[in-house]
């Protein structure tokens, strides 16, 4: 099992908001700040999601937790804290104890703002070789971003990246925690993506620049197929479309991610496809008038799969299999102990034709939130080369794991 990169932060009043859970590396656990018994703040909670039923183990410390706190789960099963406080953020490590919490202390990071990166794939390698659950964090600034090791160096927090510039999201592009893709935004305010090389000092080189005037995007890569999934306004409008990491082939803008009245956000990517990002099952989150469900895509189809979401459901988290199985979190209870489960989803690939059977949930049988299946009029059947295909333009960097070769430099270009 693999992780999948969980929504991307959402604007809220000039604030990123963090996502409502995460999962960890290798799928094992998720955590996620829950509603106090008491009704009032937060606190942390870790759900166990590989064993013959998930449930959830609250982390309670002395007092609720503030706004600005996140946390991440570890394949170990701590999860790490980041705590916004006196000019900074703290970070620790939580675990059970018996009816308590321990927490042991790893540091602190001064900087106006800090915001945990997801998990590397494999969850297991440090950017500077060393070994455990790695965990990066990213604080963006004015004129420049840094990058931080806040867990797996061996030494407490340290900076392992300078980037010019103010970035924001955060993709690996590789398994080893090596490659990370960041959307960095200039003085015109203007938005490209750039991959930063961990393993090379930081090294920064060009990795989306669509069109000179365009705002680029990334917002899930697959290291193992290379399927890249980005927002662009370079057809005219914002649209969703994909590309190839490494490859000469054009970024694509399809129909059938431009649903009329229809809001998609993609989640999850599915693992494992080495080398045939066409087939790549992509999960994206469904926002309509008639609520919120899940869709499913893959580049060689030419229409979006609509299933109902759980009752429940973590909006816009989930993981894929390998072999094509898409699990989606929910949780029941808003106050004290959380009742959670995984709903399991196979949706059918386009050669074995459709299955009544494969578009509900195993686990999570229910109506779309907010409403019941969507009725919308997302288009099924419209054109998956649409939109116009425009060039990735990408720098040479050290051979990389993904694909042995160094990715393609090419210039960025509309094709009329």
């Amino acid at each position: 099992m693999t992780i999948s990169v969980v929504e991307a932060a959402r604007s809220e009043g000039g604030r990123e908001a963090h996502p409502g859970l995460t999962i960890a590396a290798d799928g094992s656990y998720a955590a996620r700040l829950a509603p106090a018994g008491d009704g009032r703040g937060r606190i942390p909670e870790r759900w166990t999601l590989d064993g013959p039923e998930p449930y959830a183990v609250p982390l309670p410390g002395p007092r609720p937790e503030g706004p600005g706190t996140e946390v991440l789960p570890l394949p170990d099963g701590r999860v790490l804290i980041c705590r916004e406080a006196d000019g900074g953020y703290h970070l620790a490590l939580l675990y059970p104890t018996g009816p308590g919490t321990g927490e042991l202390p790893l540091g602190s990071v001064g900087c106006e703002r800090l915001r945990l990166l997801p998990p590397a794939p494999d969850g297991s390698r440090g950017s500077r070789g060393s070994y455990g659950s790695a965990v990066h964090a990213l604080a963006p600034g004015e004129h420049g971003s840094t990058v931080w090791l806040v867990h797996g160096g061996g030494c407490g927090p340290e900076p392992v990246a300078e980037v010019p510039g103010r970035c924001s999201g955060g993709v690996w592009l590789d398994r080893e925690g090596r490659l990370l893709a960041l959307d960095r935004t200039d003085a015109a305010g203007r938005t490209k993506t750039v991959a930063v090389d961990l393993g090379r000092g930081g090294e920064v080189f060009p990795l989306l620049e669509l069109t000179d005037d365009s705002d680029d995007r990334l917002l899930l890569a697959d290291p193992d197929s290379g399927l890249l999934l980005l927002r662009s306004d370079a057809p005219g409008e914002v649209r969703l479309g994909w590309g190839v990491l490494g490859s000469h082939r054009p970024v694509r803008f399809p129909d059938a991610l431009r649903p009329p009245g229809v809001a998609l956000t993609p989640f999850a990517v599915q693992p494992g496809q080495a080398l045939t990002p066409e087939g790549c099952a992509v999960a994206l989150r469904a926002d309509g008038p008639n609520g919120t469900w899940v869709a499913v895509w893959r580049p060689s189809q030419r229409r979006l799969r609509h299933l109902p979401a759980p009752v429940g459901w973590v909006r816009g988290t989930g993981l894929w299999t390998a072999d094509g199985e898409l699990r989606l979190p929910y949780a029941v209870g808003r106050t004290g102990r959380t009742q959670c489960g995984l709903a399991r989803i196979t949706p059918p690939h386009p050669e074995s034709g459709p299955s009544p059977s494969a578009e509900r949930s195993a686990e999570g049988d229910g109506p779309a939130e907010g409403g019941g299946s969507p009725r919308d009029g997302s288009a099924e059947g419209v054109s998956a080369e649409g939109g116009g295909p425009f060039a990735v333009r990408a720098a040479a960097f050290t051979p990389v794991p993904l694909q042995q070769a160094p990715l393609a430099r090419t210039e960025a270009e509309r094709r009329s």
